[in-house]
């Protein structure tokens, strides 16, 4: 008789909202990252899972190469841009002059980064 009883739909409001700022928030106490990026001579600790569903580059980067805390060290990235694009991939928004906007516009798109790319050139 169980499938006769009535089922109740429960939902979490600001679901979204919750999840962007607690991602932001594991990232800036540095808590359960598995990942150092390097570039420019300096790193930053991120999240495996993060990276992969926001760029189909690293979640293809990671996936051939698994290790428990790899080290990806990202050639002709200016660490100013990766600074930028974890931003963006943490908050979903980000700041960056004008000066600087093709330049990383290209960076992103070389790392896939979804919202910052077209993603006819993304898929992966």
């Amino acid at each position: 008789m169980a499938g006769d009883q009535q089922q109740f739909f429960l939902k979490w409001n600001d679901f979204q909202s919750n999840m962007v700022t607690s991602f932001k928030h594991l990232r800036d106490e540095k808590s359960f990252t598995d990942v150092t990026l390097a570039c420019d001579g300096q790193t930053c600790k991120a999240h495996k899972m993060v990276l992969s569903a926001c760029s189909p580059y690293f979640k293809t980067l990671l996936e051939e190469n698994p290790s428990k805390h790899p080290i990806i060290i990202l050639k002709d990235v200016p660490f100013q841009h990766l600074s930028a694009i974890l931003e963006f991939i943490y908050s979903g928004e980000v700041n960056v002059p004008q000066d600087q906007l093709n330049v990383f516009l290209k960076t992103a798109e070389r790392l896939k980064v979804k919202g910052l790319t077209d993603p006819q050139h993304s898929n992966n």
